[in-house]
């Protein structure tokens, strides 16, 4: 797995956003699993610091990380830092009682995992959220600085991606909670496939892919997400950005030129300057042009996800200015 990099500042990764949908769905569909197998899910203090290697990275981090934010220990038996920090990380893991797992990770062991995350020097700590590594901090921090990190990891993690940790039982027995892999769906090859395609390059293929799991799944909530990233970056694809916010900038009135703008706010990470732009433009127009600006700020608040704030605050506006 090659970690790719998400940052904590309300920037919009649209690969983040996807894998974040992706992953609480997964999370989901592995909890009702497992509840009918008869587990409660439940984790010991003991489960929330785990050693991890290559063979097991997908499985325990990975994965793992669908439900809770995963913190990565890059350590060595010969590193004096290292044997300051981790004991303070180990301990702060109990003491978050399932708001983060810890995985330590031996570089010595592991030398593709440190190459793959970039590790220039140890202690290095990383997280995984939804399947999105990011680096925290490198070398030995201090308890404080470390919890203020671990809070905002939290956070971020609950409110963009939905992961409100594990559920840990201090009577559990270590590693006896029911872990069930989720189901496959039926959609698979075909989700796999627009996947691939988006990895390629190739948007028109993966919005014929993504469409075709909404004909016979009008309501697929990963099809949707799909399909509203694909649009979006399809359509940005031959854009002229200078061209685009000149015309904007010229013509606040005209919704054309405020959605292709919009578009372009939302790919660069200005969520609130798209979503304010086109409420706006709902003010000042009327009829179908309103109509066909709604629709698009809509299908943006697709690509951003229901429940993060952003999206909240700006239906409350939208609804203001609409009525």
């Amino acid at each position: 797995m090659q970690p790719r990099n998400m940052s904590m500042n309300g920037v919009v990764d649209l690969a983040a956003v996807k894998a974040a949908q992706e992953a609480k769905a997964k999370a989901e569909q592995t909890r009702a699993e497992a509840a009918r197998q008869g587990g409660t899910g439940a984790v010991a203090p003991a489960d929330l610091v785990i050693d991890v290697d290559e063979a097991g990275f997908e499985r325990d981090v990975i994965q793992r990380s669908a439900e809770v934010p995963v913190v990565i220990d890059f350590w060595a038996e010969w590193c004096q830092p290292c044997k300051q920090l981790s004991p303070v990380l180990e301990r702060l893991a109990v003491e978050y009682n399932g708001r983060i797992l810890l995985a330590k990770i031996d570089v010595d062991a592991n030398q593709l995992l440190m190459q793959q995350f970039g590790v220039q020097g140890i202690p290095a700590v990383f997280a995984v959220v939804a399947g999105q590594a990011l680096p925290l901090f490198q070398g030995a921090a201090g308890e404080q600085q470390i919890r203020q990190t671990l809070d905002q990891l939290v956070q971020v993690a609950e409110q963009r991606f939905g992961l409100t940790g594990l559920t840990v039982d201090p009577d559990a027995q270590p590693g006896g909670a029911v872990r069930a892999e989720a189901p496959v769906g039926p959609h698979e090859g075909t989700l796999n496939a627009a996947a691939q395609a988006m990895d390629a390059g190739d948007l028109a293929g993966a919005i014929q892919a993504y469409k075709n799991v909404l004909a016979d799944d009008p309501t697929h909530p990963e099809a949707k997400l799909g399909l509203a990233q694909a649009e979006l970056l399809h359509r940005v694809q031959g854009m002229d950005p200078q061209r685009v916010r000149k015309d904007a900038a010229e013509k606040p009135a005209d919704p054309g030129a405020q959605i292709a703008a919009a578009d372009l706010d939302l790919v660069g990470g200005h969520v609130e300057d798209a979503f304010g732009r086109l409420i706006e433009t709902v003010r000042r127009t009327q009829g179908d042009d309103r109509d066909a600006v709604r629709r698009r700020l809509l299908e943006l608040f697709e690509v951003v996800g229901a429940e993060d704030p952003r999206v909240v605050g700006a239906r409350r506006a939208l609804a203001r200015a609409l009525f």
